[in-house]
Parts: C-alpha cells; sequence; structure tokens
C-alpha cells in the first residue's frame, strides 16, 4: 500500500558525482565552484533536452528522473561527452570528471523530491563506474541493449547498501567499434539451475525451522514492562530518541566481540549523523554490555523512548544478526528482524537496519544525510574487519592496546591508502599517547595527530571527530578562533556527538567563552550520561571562570567522585574551593593533587595551561598558591 502523503512511480533515475571533488576544493575552492556550476548547467541543459528533470543536486551530486531509460542513457553519453571536450582546457590537476549511474527503479515522490531504493542503487551504482564513464543496472540494460548504439561490459553482481539483493551492473562502451558489443556475460546452464533450485530447497527446510525459532523468541520477548516517563533520570527529547545496546556476541567466541560491538557502534555513529533524532553515546550504551538488564531500565536511566537491542553469530562467513527495536514507553516491539547472510553483506546488512530504524521512528532522510549515512570509506570486507578490530583496541583506552591499533592501521592503510575514517583512528591514537602521558615528545605527537586527523579530511570531509580533535589541537596551540570554528564544524556534521561537544565546550572556556560552553557541555553531558569526570570537570572550569564559585564547586565535586584518580579535576577543585571562602577543603585538595601528582610543579602546569585571558589565569594560579600548591 502506498504511504499516505506519496505516491509511487517506475522511473529512470540518473545519479553523477565529481571524482575527487574534496581534493579539488582544498586545492582551490573558487575555481572549483566556478567549474561545477558551469558543469551543472551543462547536465541540466542536457537532462532538460532529454525530457528529464533535475530533482536535486547537492554539492557534487545531481540526481535527475526520466521517463524513459533511453532518454537518460542518451543524456549521460552526450553530458559525458560535452563535459570531455571541456576539461580539455583545463589542467590535468583542474580538470573536473563525472562518474554516472544509471537505474530503472520504484520510487516514491513527494512534492518534487523523489526517494527509495531506485535511488540508492543508482547512486551505489554510479560509484562504480569509471571517472568520465557510466554505469547502469541490470533493469536499464533490458530497456537499452538493442535500442542505442552502445556497448556493454558485465561487471558481475555487487552488493548493494540497503538492498537484499545483488544488483548486475554494466559498464557501458561508447566508442563506435564498441556498438552492438556485450563483454563478460554469460548464461546460467539448466544443470546450474538445477543445482541451484536444490540448494533453495534445502534452504527452505532450514529456514523454516530458523522462523520457528524466532517466532518462539518473539513470543517470549513480546511482555515489555513499559517504562515510566515520570521515573526518568531526564527528560525525555523533543524529538526521537534512542538508545543502541551493544548486541550480543553468540558466536561462543570472545575473540569476535570486536564484531558484534563494530555492528552496534556502526549503528550508533550512522543514526548520531541524523540531526532530527536523538542518540545516546556508545560510551554509555557499552555500560549495559554483558548485564542481563530490562528495556524498562534502560530507558529510565537515559531518558530515551526508543531502545534497539540484537545478537550476532558469526560463523566463518556466514553471519546471523537479530535486531528488535522496542518503543520503552508503549513497552511493545516497533520491529523484529532476523537476517542471515553472507559476511560479505554486512554493509549492506548494517545500513538496512539503520534505515528500517528510521523508517519505523518516520524519519525520512534528504538524498544528502542518506549519503552520509552510507558513507563509510572502503568496500573491502578484510580492511573493514581490520579496521573494526583496531577500533576495538582504541577503545579500550589503554597504552597497550593503542599501540596495537596503530599497527593494524598502518597496515590497513597500506593496503587501501586512501582509507579516510583509518586514518582519523590513526590520529587518535597519537592524541592517546599526550593523554597517557606515554609519548616522549608531546609536540611531535600532536603534530602527527594533526597530519593525520587532516588526511581524514582530505579523503573525506564529512567525518565530524577528525575535525573536533584539530579543534582541540589548535586550541592547544593557542589558535582559539580556528579551534572553535572546527569544534562548530563538527557537531554541524556529528549532531549527537558526545565528544564532539566537550571538545568544543573545552575549546570555548579556554577563549574566555565559558557561558557559550555551559551549554554544549551539559549536551554532552546529556548525550553521554556515563561519561568520566572529564566533562563535568570543565562545567566547574566554566562556572569558576564566571565566579559563579558554589555552581563550580557543585560540579568540582561531581568530576572528582566521577574520576577520583583524575588530578586535573582535583586541582580545579582546589581553587574552586578556595574562591569560594573554603579554605581547608581547598588544602585537602591540594594535597590530594600531589598524592596523585608527587613531580606536580605549580610554575610549570602554569605554562601548559592555553587560557586566552591571562587575568584569569593569574587569578586561577593564586589561589592554586593560596591552597598549598607550589
Amino acid at each position: 500500500m502506498a504511504e499516505k502523503g506519496f505516491k509511487r512511480k517506475l522511473v529512470a533515475i540518473l545519479s553523477a558525482d565529481v571524482k575527487g571533488y574534496s581534493r579539488l576544493m582544498e586545492e582551490d575552492e573558487e575555481a572549483t565552484i566556478r567549474t561545477i556550476t558551469e558543469y551543472r548547467k551543462i547536465i541540466t541543459e542536457h537532462v532538460k533536452q532529454h525530457e528529464g528533470r533535475v530533482v536535486d543536486s547537492p554539492g557534487d551530486n545531481v540526481l535527475a528522473e526520466f521517463a524513459s531509460v533511453v532518454d537518460a542513457l542518451k543524456c549521460a553519453v552526450d553530458t559525458q561527452k560535452e563535459i570531455t571536450e571541456q576539461n580539455e582546457s583545463l589542467t590535468e590537476n583542474r580538470k573536473m570528471e563525472f562518474r554516472i549511474g544509471i537505474n530503472l527503479g520504484d520510487v516514491a515522490e513527494e512534492g518534487d523530491r523523489i526517494y527509495g531504493d531506485g535511488v540508492n542503487v543508482a547512486a551505489r551504482i554510479e560509484s562504480l563506474a569509471d571517472p568520465g564513464g557510466i554505469c547502469i543496472s541490470r533493469t536499464a540494460y533490458d530497456q537499452v541493449r538493442k535500442k542505442l548504439k552502445l556497448g556493454y561490459e558485465y561487471l558481475g553482481e555487487h552488493s548493494v547498501k540497503n538492498i537484499d539483493e545483488p544488483v548486475r551492473v554494466y559498464r557501458v562502451l561508447t566508442a563506435p567499434k564498441n556498438a552492438g558489443v556485450v563483454i563478460g556475460e554469460k548464461t546460467v546452464s539448466g544443470r546450474k539451475w538445477r543445482r541451484l533450485a536444490f540448494a533453495a530447497g534445502i534452504c527452505l527446510i532450514v529456514v523454516a525451522g530458523g522462523l520457528t525459532a524466532w517466532n518462539i523468541y518473539l513470543q517470549k520477548s513480546k511482555g515489555v514492562e513499559p517504562a515510566d516517563i515520570n521515573k526518568m533520570a531526564f527528560p525525555l527529547p523533543d524529538k526521537p530518541s534512542i538508545a543502541v545496546l551493544p548486541f550480543d556476541n553468540l558466536s561462543g567466541d570472545p575473540e569476535q566481540d570486536y564484531f558484534s560491538d563494530g555492528l552496534s557502534e556502526e549503528i550508533i555513529t550512522a543514526l548520531s549523523k541524523v540531526p532530527r533524532m536523538f542518540v545516546i553515546a556508545r560510551n554509555t550504551t557499552f555500560t549495559y554490555k554483558g548485564q542481563a538488564v530490562k528495556v524498562q531500565q534502560v530507558a529510565e536511566e537515559l531518558g530515551v523512548r526508543y531502545v534497539l537491542e540484537g545478537s550476532i553469530r558469526k560463523d566463518e562467513n556466514k553471519i546471523r544478526i537479530t535486531a528488535q527495536l522496542i518503543d520503552a514507553t508503549a513497552g511493545h516491539h516497533l520491529w523484529a528482524e532476523r537476517y542471515d547472510r553472507d559476511l560479505k553483506d554486512i554493509f549492506a546488512l548494517q545500513d538496512e537496519i539503520t534505515m528500517k530504524i528510521l523508517s519505523e521512528l518516520e524519519l525520512r532522510l534528504t538524498d544528502g544525510e542518506q549519503a552520509l549515512i552510507y558513507r563509510r570509506g572502503t568496500n573491502n570486507l578484510q580492511v573493514y574487519l581490520k579496521f573494526l578490530q583496531a577500533v576495538h583496541y582504541v577503545r579500550n583506552t589503554n597504552p597497550e592496546d593503542n599501540h596495537k591499533a596503530r599497527k593494524i592501521i598502518e597496515d590497513i592503510i597500506s593496503i587501501e591508502p586512501n582509507y579516510a575514517m583509518a586514518y582519523g583512528l590513526l590520529g587518535e591514537t597519537y592524541m592517546m599517547d599526550v593523554w597517557f602521558g606515554t609519548t616522549k615528545s608531546p609536540i611531535d605527537s600532536l603534530r602527527k595527530a594533526a597530519s593525520m586527523l587532516e588526511k581524514a579530511l582530505y579523503f573525506d570531509k564529512s567525518l565530524g571527530a577528525p575535525y573536533a580533535i584539530l579543534g582541540h589541537i589548535n586550541v592547544l596551540k593557542r589558535d582559539w578562533e580556528k579551534g572553535i570554528s572546527l569544534g562548530y564544524k563538527a557537531i554541524e556534521l556529528e549532531p549527537n556527538g558526545a565528544n564532539s561537544h566537550y571538545h568544543l565546550g573545552m575549546g570555548l572556556n579556554f577563549a574566555d567563552r565559558s557561558e557559550e560552553a555551559i551549554p554544549i557541555l551539559k549536551k554532552a553531558i546529556r548525550l553521554n550520561p556515563v561519561a568520566s569526570g572529564l566533562y563535568v570537570h570543565h562545567i566547574a572550569i566554566a562556572y569558576r571562570m564566571m565566579e559563579k564559585y558554589d555552581k563550580a564547586v557543585e560540579y568540582g565535586e561531581k568530576a572528582v567522585q566521577r574520576s577520583p584518580n583524575y588530578h586535573f579535576a582535583h586541582l580545579n577543585l582546589a581553587a574552586c574551593y578556595l574562591l569560594a571562602g573554603r579554605e581547608e577543603e581547598a588544602r585537602a585538595e591540594a594535597k590530594e593533587v600531589i598524592r596523585l601528582n608527587p613531580g606536580f610543579s605549580l610554575d610549570k602546569f602554569a605554562k601548559t595551561v592555553p587560557l586566552k585571558n591571562q587575568e584569569e589565569l593569574k587569578r586561577f594560579i593564586a589561589a592554586l598558591r593560596r591552597s598549598g600548591l607550589k
């Protein structure tokens, strides 16, 4: 049944985007904008000439629809020909080449926009095209193969994100000599069909048994006790709110935890990019790992309406994933599903689960938002599995595992040197060396971290975390304005990123903008309620700098309760007590600083604080001296 407010139709979808757009923008933003504006006009004119309509053109992408696949392909061929001619007048490093993908598929139409699998398939096929080339789906190929003087090369079946079945893809050959040629396509013999049919019969028997077990599981899990809104630790947000619990590893091998944790984190990361959602941070939801907790408890402790839970069983190249989305306030399931897939389908499966959640919550994404969710950076399964292992080690937050992670990431980059997220994670490991105090040269580690993070953004400017950490590094270098600008960019890209909010709030504090810092830091805590004392510590700093000492003491005490071994939290609390007139308690905190860091030097510490307001720094240091520190 068609959804209310939408009408469905079958159309030819053309998706085009620019090869190396981020590099072009990085090297010469103004020239790139001029070129893409001119080329977008060329594409739009060809679309009109071939009876099509441009649906959307965000950034470097153009999406168009046609009533005829023949018209769509003619448009693509003519467009590539003219753009190639235009590129002749540009230097090699300034040429702008488009990839084009065409699919015939069913779409949902709302106003001037189109949505659905048909659009997603076109976008994914486009990514398989060569720069300056065209790829089409099998559904499109069936309509045009004998109608145009073109050739085709069969590229095989490709898993497409959010689509159950692989899609057959063809490269379009435009040279006159290739007219009528079809390369690489093979038929399936009758014997093979019989073998496939036999195998399918066996699969049906297995699936039937599995479905019985799955239905028993669902019957047992139907009785969810509703969460009481009045008992929630936090008010419910004014947008759909969700906690994604760590998926249970049912493989019987603890070494496979990295895989189940990775799937959970990928879903959290994808949902976190949707500004119309509220998503609890991974650090908080993973505190429930291995615990037999009730959905009602999770919802009340975290202040969310929805909870996603599931399990994974990985066996060689097969995976079984169960997932269920629960409305905790109503006490019932919105959706539950079991997936039996090949391991190579993990990319599509992650996106399928994410999009199913959004669908159940009635959140419709723009094409740009869908692209951000689908962007993963690699289609190499082995590289991706290595990356999940590296993430697992980094999240353990200890020097030994941080070193293991770096070795894995360096191996990943040697295999796939354009993998943006790998560079971002590598940058994090260098930052952790500084935070752990395990580097011989903090300045050198910060330089390496910045270099890796900048490289991550060179390959993918849609990543939020690298902007946040780069912002932090720039604040440490006393470039406060740049640091804050990068911080705001991070939360624009990652509106539910708790750590991005924390880094920005910290930067605002050091830039003497504490009133702006407090709501940002409180948002960080709301997204990550069980965060370490760092978040709370910087709220205490903000209130201290605003001379609201009672509030500063309140949050300073919370910070040391959360992180009792963090000597900087005790240091700030000592100053807060002193400035609040509680000298005896200030001296007790100063002694705690020395106990935790026997070599502490106030003079050395003063030189490291990147505070813009030097008068405030003098007041802070004077308070610490009066508390007994030297």
